[in-house]
């Protein structure tokens, strides 16, 4: 009939009635996956491991996962998150063993929790990141990093009162204010932790989400900029995400 509505067959989807809160690893060379592929290989998963996962209704029904904040591609992490919508209320530490059977070697599932234990938006607690730069050195590398000149470049960045870099964006190049993002930059110590002994620089860096989010890509840029240094890229690993608290990134989401 003219005019009349199409109506999706089939019975109602069962509502949601938990969801579940998952911290993943990105690790070796599964830090070259996109979100898509992360995605993809999630959605693979959570079927795989018989989750009660909640789905939208219409035509085109879809799992309800929400994805936050993903780490960029190219850049290991120690602290991902992502939600599940679930149909039965279940104990999330019996969902760690069997997600993280499901997925690929190097997305590693490190805890799972109730999302109801963390008022409002998970968004809204992703407020920084604790990144780790690691400078590879070593007599074999071509490019060694010396630390006093990582050094001088970390207190030319922290000196300065802003410091733009350019990204291209879908919509072309964007200029970023760095400095402003930078909560806090500085060297790991060489001496505890063998670094000096491999070669290895090491900065630790506390970035606070901008809009768009600052990466470590730009602050590597950035010391470039302003030591007129020939750094090396780093390999970036995010070691925490969550809260902002007097200057650096708490451990836990719940502060």
């Amino acid at each position: 009939m003219a005019g009349s509505r199409r109506v999706p067959e089939g019975p109602t989807p069962d509502p949601a009635v938990q969801k579940v809160r998952i911290r993943y690893a990105k690790r070796g060379r599964m830090r070259f996956t996109s979100t898509r592929d992360f995605q993809r290989a999630l959605e693979r998963a959570v079927r795989r491991a018989g989750l009660p996962v909640a789905y939208s209704a219409g035509f085109h029904p879809h799992p309800k996962i929400s994805y936050a904040n993903a780490a960029p591609t190219g850049a290991a992490s120690e602290a991902e998150f992502v939600e599940v919508s679930l149909t039965r209320v279940l104990d999330p530490s019996s969902l760690v063993a069997p997600l993280d059977a499901a997925l690929p070697e190097g997305l590693d599932v490190l805890e799972v929790s109730d999302s109801a234990d963390l008022p409002g938006a998970l968004a809204e607690h992703l407020q920084g990141s604790l990144w780790e730069m690691r400078f590879r050195g070593g007599a074999e590398q071509a490019g060694r990093v010396e630390r006093e000149g990582v050094r001088s470049a970390v207190a030319a960045l922290l000196a300065a009162p802003e410091l733009h870099v350019s990204r291209m964006m879908k919509k072309g190049a964007r200029e970023l204010d760095v400095r402003a993002a930078v909560v806090g930059l500085e060297l790991a110590p060489g001496e505890d932790s063998g670094e000096e002994r491999s070669g290895d620089v090491v900065l630790l860096v506390t970035l606070r989400h901008t809009t768009p989010t600052v990466r470590p890509a730009e602050v590597w840029t950035a010391l470039r900029q302003v030591s007129g240094l020939d750094l090396p890229r780093p390999l970036a690993t995010r070691l925490r995400q969550g809260p902002v608290l007097d200057g650096e990134v708490a451990e836990r989401l719940g502060g």
